[in-house]
């Protein structure tokens, strides 16, 4: 039956290699500059550049005047009398006119109509600025969460190797009456335990990959993400870690650009109480009393309130709001901007030294006490329950160690990205 069982071990290793070797065939390597360029060529950055070109265009639109107005008519149709023999373009009796109309918008409207538009399109740049920042932060999560994913598979499957040595080991010794056959199950059941670590961390990098695959919109594509270069464990002092002004980043950018855009509509909407004169002229051709005959047209709407007039409270009072708005949006975006950089500073400070509290004393001594306690155990000195649980809390450290380097990494790319986006 061992010699069985040893076929079985054998064959199941082959398969998990080859099993490993076909992924790494179809699946492809990512570094992290890679997953950064990616994120600012995804969906949601194409939608912002494509919001931002709608703005621009509106700057077009609003700066114009209005368009002159060609007109014709025919008038003085005698229906009584007639209107004579003859061509109907220069005998006939009637009427025949061609004018041209012209409207003078008063109160700088054009200007101002332009400059709200040209704010708009500022906040949209900004927008796509910050949006650009937001998805390299959510692409580098993603990509650090992958490869802490891929790192907890290889240390869950170095213990879980090691807790099937163990239970091997156990077996055989309970074969030669050297150990009690509960402690042998105990052996084996923490093997099995281990054995389902790995499968987790495998559905675990499956969850990573999908993740990252959204954000850059891969599709299902199979990704290995590629460690990038250790990062110094230096620390970060408070002093070290400062941002520039909160007001050149592009969210608070962007606030400033539509309280600007939203002042230069309440101007103009101001500006409407000034009426618009529409000038025009026209040529008249009546044959029998003259063939040139010239007529000039002013009209200006009547703001008489015995008439009905209008004084666009409603459209003053919507600006005024919509400033207002824009107003409170400024200052809550300042705020959660200041918190959010000192966030970055401290999250950097504290991962940065629970990180190096792992790597420089808390992972090594749970390894050298697990391994010391394996060699205890061996020789006798040390019972399968104070080894099974040393090598729990060095499971345990590993995984600990893992997620605090992620953090870190994390901590400091966001920053960096940050710092970035404010040049």
């Amino acid at each position: 039956m061992r010699i069985l069982h040893k076929h079985h071990r054998y064959y199941a290793i082959c398969l998990t290699l080859a099993l490993s070797s076909a992924f790494a065939q179809t699946a492809k390597t990512i570094t992290l500059p890679e997953t950064l360029a990616a994120a600012t060529q995804n969906i949601d950055a194409q939608i912002a550049q494509q919001l931002l070109s709608s703005a621009r265009a509106d700057i077009t639109a609003a700066n114009r005047a209005p368009l002159p107005v060609l007109s014709t008519g025919v008038s003085q149709i005698d229906l009584q009398n007639g209107v004579g023999a003859g061509s109907w373009l220069n005998q006939k009796r009637i009427d025949k006119n061609i004018g041209l109309d012209w409207t003078w918008e008063r109160g700088n409207k054009r200007t101002l109509r332009t400059e709200a538009a040209t704010q708009t399109a500022n906040a949209s740049a900004q927008d796509l600025r910050e949006l650009l920042t937001q998805q390299k932060l959510l692409a580098s999560n993603a990509f650090f969460d992958l490869l802490a994913a891929q790192q907890r598979i290889n240390q869950v499957g170095a213990i879980a190797y090691s807790a099937q040595q163990l239970a091997d080991t156990a077996a055989k010794r309970l074969t030669a009456g050297d150990l009690s056959a509960q402690d042998a199950a105990r052996s084996n059941i923490e093997a099995q335990r281990a054995k389902n670590d790995v499968t987790l961390a495998e559905q675990g990098r499956a969850t990573a990959e999908r993740a990252l695959n959204l954000i850059l919109d891969l599709g299902s594509q199979k990704l290995i993400a590629s460690a990038p270069q250790a990062i110094a464990s230096k620390a970060y002092s408070s002093t070290a870690l400062s941002l520039p002004p909160t007001e050149s980043r592009a969210d608070v950018q962007a606030a400033t650009a539509r309280v600007l855009a939203n002042r230069a509509a309440l101007t103009n909407a101001l500006a409407l109480k000034q009426n618009d004169v529409t000038l025009g002229t026209a040529f008249d051709h009546f044959p029998g009393t003259s063939t040139r005959l010239l007529t000039f047209r002013l009209s200006v709407p009547l703001q008489l309130g015995a008439l009905g007039g209008y004084s666009f409270g409603g459209e003053i009072a919507r600006a005024e709001a919509q400033l207002a708005i824009a107003e409170a949006a400024l200052e809550r975006i300042r705020h959660a901007a200041y918190n959010d950089d000192q966030r970055l500073a401290q999250e950097l400070q504290s991962n940065q030294a629970r990180a190096a509290s792992y790597s420089d004393g808390i992972a090594p001594e749970a390894k050298r006490v697990a391994d010391l306690a394996e060699l205890a155990y061996n020789k006798g000195a040390l019972s399968l329950t104070d080894l099974l649980e040393a090598r729990r809390t060095w499971r345990a450290t590993t995984l600990e160690a893992i997620a605090a380097q992620t953090d870190f990494e994390k901590a400091q790319i966001a920053w960096n990205i940050r710092l970035e986006s404010l040049k």
